[in-house]
């Protein structure tokens, strides 16, 4: 290899952590691909095997060399810190899903028996709720002692609806915002930035977003939208506004996560915190 070379392989979640460290170790510079974007170059596909596979991705660096950037090497830390953001987020779901069985059985079961489910489950519930906790003292002991996380973190939350757990899961899966992604690329990672749909004189839909999201970022997105338009003036009187225009309240909230998106990226780009101009002028 040489200094034109470049290691060209694919997003497999954990599984190409192995690769990405050995390369960061010898120095090779390497791009880890996004999955989607180099199953959709192949166009119309048929089979599938390893040699396939690996014929298709070489193709594919080919096709792409002149776009494609070496990924930064990888960062221990920042896995760490993405290892337990995404361990809470599981641990949650596991909650959720306790408490929702236990109400399922609760109109159906005898009192008695209802009691004893309720009683057995709840020691799970409080065992997960502690190790919850154990996992965000980690965390916080990660932004506190990362000065390039704890800047980031400052930022966001100066943001109106932009809270503690939005602004860590941020910094996680964003790989603190490596890359410097723009408010387009984050509202379409995020799911929220409305597309065109139509076609010719036929076709004339409603703007929509895409399916393909960060499901759990967008629902964390929208609880900062309900905040920020109960808490917020701005934004309570735009949700408002757009109400009383006949706007669907969905849609309305949606806007709100798009321009909470957007000016994560704006403060994360500048570096500078958010500024209420808004009470300002009022």
């Amino acid at each position: 290899m040489d200094e034109h070379s470049l290691v060209v392989i694919e997003n497999r979640g954990i599984y190409h952590r192995l690769i990405w460290s050995f390369c960061s170790r010898k120095k090779l510079p390497l791009h880890i691909g996004n999955a989607a974007h180099i199953k959709w170059s192949f166009g119309i596909a048929r089979g599938k095997n390893d040699k396939i596979d690996s014929m298709r991705l070489c193709n594919y660096a080919f096709k792409e060399a002149d776009t494609l950037k070496a990924t930064s090497a990888l960062d221990p830390e920042l896995l760490h810190f993405k290892d337990f953001v995404s361990t809470r987020t599981k641990l949650l779901k596991q909650i959720t899903s306790i408490k929702v069985s236990v109400n399922e059985l609760e109109g159906i079961n005898e009192k008695s028996h209802q009691k004893l489910i309720a009683k057995s489950l709840q020691s799970a519930i409080d065992g997960i709720a502690k190790s919850i906790l154990n996992i965000e003292v980690q965390i916080n002991k990660i932004i506190e002692q990362n000065k390039a996380f704890q800047s980031n973190y400052d930022l966001q939350i100066s943001i109106p609806g932009i809270g503690h757990i939005t602004a860590i899961y941020l910094i996680g899966c964003t790989a603190n915002f490596a890359g410097s992604p723009s408010g387009k690329q984050l509202a379409c990672y995020a799911g929220v930035a409305p597309f065109e749909h139509s076609s010719g004189i036929s076709v004339k839909g409603k703007t929509r977003v895409h399916r393909m999201a960060n499901k759990d970022l967008k629902k964390l997105l929208h609880l900062c939208a309900l905040s920020a338009i109960q808490y917020h003036m701005e934004f309570k009187l735009y949700y408002n506004r757009k109400k009383d225009e006949g706007k669907h309240s969905m849609s309305i909230l949606n806007a709100v996560r798009n321009k909470i998106v957007l000016r994560v990226a704006a403060v994360i780009k500048s570096q500078a915190p958010y500024k209420n101009n808004y009470n300002i002028a009022a």
